[in-house]
């Protein structure tokens, strides 16, 4: 029995929370809810099912308590939390000069593409897309190329650098946005594969804006090796975005931050984003930070990721063998599972909307994992206590009175 609670659910239904609320979540999925009386079970959007760490509540309820929230400038500690978390995490030394607030990652793309392109310009990225980094792109007007991941001869989803290269040369791209660990395929990339891949990027000059947010939640001793780590000429052409969002359940917190080593880069971020003046950190977005970065926090993640890696193995042991239609490549990198139904909708002589009906039916809340690329996939988050998954996987083989 660990010292954290991974067990115990809020009920959140009513606070807030897009994972449950109606009409929040309708999103064109079912907006009627479940039949039969059957409880919510979030299951779709990435946003964890966990009590928050009681670091970070301690550590915004402190500056609560003062009653006072005027003006103000990120503190020393905000700066050290992250030094020390990226330095204890990851092994690398990051400066506090090259830190910077983002309004989230999603808001830091936008400044990185409307800084470095115009509009119309293509950009490099992989597929399947995040549909966040698709919805940025697509409204900050650019196409997208999107170079497929690929199986080797073992069956790892690994980036196709001949493909990449062709599309470089063909379409005269010079920006890449790269998701490290991947989402929605959830690899966490070897060191050579980011190596070859910045060597890439240094032999036609690309900037990359690269999106760690997952970087935290590691599973089963893959180890995150940060993009802007792997050469001084990668330090010199990336923009890193992180937060400790995903890895605390903080995204309505937004406390994302940059790692921009290139003063010229930096610069130029810093001045598109002055001209719409929204990106201003919030107090609790600092103190939510402190909260997750501190020695206590550490220790809750630690024991948190042991928790993500026993549903991960569980639901991948029960898929493979009780739905060995079913293809997946199991997560190293996220909490959520991204499935191919193609073969086994084919089988039953369904829809990928009659298999997300039956989930939602049941109370099961999957995603449709069709807007991220790959047709017939559900996106399945498994960051939730271990009863619920198994709740979850009994109500998928009850059928509806």
């Amino acid at each position: 029995m660990g010292k954290y609670d991974f067990e115990t659910v809020l009920d959140r239904l009513g606070h807030d929370a897009v994972a449950l609320d109606y009409p929040c979540c309708e999103r064109g999925f079912f907006p009627e809810g479940p039949k039969n009386g059957y409880s919510l079970i979030p299951m779709w959007v990435a946003d964890m099912n966990f009590i928050a760490a009681p670091s970070v509540v301690e550590s915004i309820q402190g500056r609560l308590d003062h009653h006072s929230f005027g003006y103000f400038s990120p503190r020393k500690e905000y700066y050290d939390a992250i030094i020390n978390w990226q330095k204890v995490r990851y092994g690398v030394d990051v400066t506090k000069e090259a830190i910077g607030y983002e309004n989230g990652v999603m808001g830091a793309l936008a400044t990185f593409l409307n800084s470095f392109m115009e509009e119309g310009e293509p950009l490099l990225i992989h597929g399947p897309t995040y549909i966040g980094f698709q919805d940025v792109i697509k409204t900050c007007g650019h196409p997208m190329s999107i170079s497929p991941l690929v199986e080797d001869e073992n069956g790892i989803l690994r980036m196709d650098f001949e493909d990449m290269e062709k599309r470089i040369v063909d379409e005269n791209l010079k920006i890449a946005v790269f998701c490290s660990p991947h989402n929605p395929a959830g690899r966490v990339w070897e060191k050579w594969e980011v190596e070859k891949f910045m060597e890439l990027m240094k032999k036609y000059d690309m900037k990359v804006f690269s999106d760690e947010i997952w970087c935290d939640l590691i599973l089963n001793g893959a180890q995150h090796i940060p993009t802007n780590s792997v050469s001084e000429d990668a330090k010199m052409r990336t923009v890193a975005a992180y937060a400790p969002s995903k890895t605390f359940s903080l995204s309505g917190m937004v406390a994302s931050y940059h790692v921009i080593y290139n003063e010229d880069l930096k610069k130029k971020m810093a001045e598109t984003a002055s001209k719409s003046h929204y990106n201003s950190m919030n107090i609790f977005s600092q103190y939510a930070l402190i909260g997750a970065y501190n020695e206590e926090g550490q220790q809750w993640v630690d024991e948190l990721l042991p928790v993500l890696a026993h549903n991960m193995e569980f639901v991948c042991d029960y898929i493979r063998t009780n739905y060995p239609s079913i293809k997946f490549h199991q997560s190293q990198g996220t909490y959520m599972l991204y499935l191919d139904l193609g073969d086994f909708v084919a089988e039953k002589g369904i829809t990928i909307k009659d298999a997300l009906r039956y989930g939602w039916e049941r109370g099961v809340m999957w995603q449709n994992g069709e807007p991220f690329g790959t047709p017939n996939s559900i996106r399945l988050n498994l960051a939730l206590p271990t009863w619920q998954i198994e709740e979850a996987i009994k109500r998928l083989n009850t059928k509806l009175d």
